[in-house]
């Protein structure tokens, strides 16, 4: 069947790196930080957004981390990027190391086709 022809949402994989400020943390004060200065920014100035988050450290030593941010529209994913910068999350906690940015099957719907990447076995 081929893609749907309305506009897919935006996903965004966030590939981020802990800062020694951030290790520095106990696990308890990390939970705080990100309750109390990096998720409120979040709810106020967001709707439509939804994240899963990865941690990848025991693979790679570049990248700590992987946030993967699915955005309704482009609209919503850039006032979840304005209200990220305004927290310490950003550079602060956090180092971005990478945005990689786009929409899932993309090609299917441009194209009209179906969808054969997306594979569950």
């Amino acid at each position: 069947m081929p893609a749907e022809g309305t506009a897919p949402p935006v996903t965004a994989f966030m590939l981020i790196k802990t800062t020694p400020e951030w290790l520095a943390m106990t696990p308890q004060e990390r939970v705080t930080a990100f309750s109390t200065l990096v998720l409120p920014a979040i709810k106020a100035r967001t709707t439509g957004v939804r994240s899963r988050f990865y941690d990848t450290e025991f693979y790679s030593t570049r990248v700590t981390d992987v946030w993967v941010w699915e955005a309704d529209d482009h609209a919503a994913y850039q006032l979840l990027i304005d209200a990220l910068r305004e927290t310490p999350f950003w550079d602060r906690y956090f180092e971005i190391v990478d945005l990689l940015v786009g929409t899932e099957n993309g090609y299917a719907r441009t194209y009209g086709l179906d969808a054969v990447t997306t594979i569950t076995t």
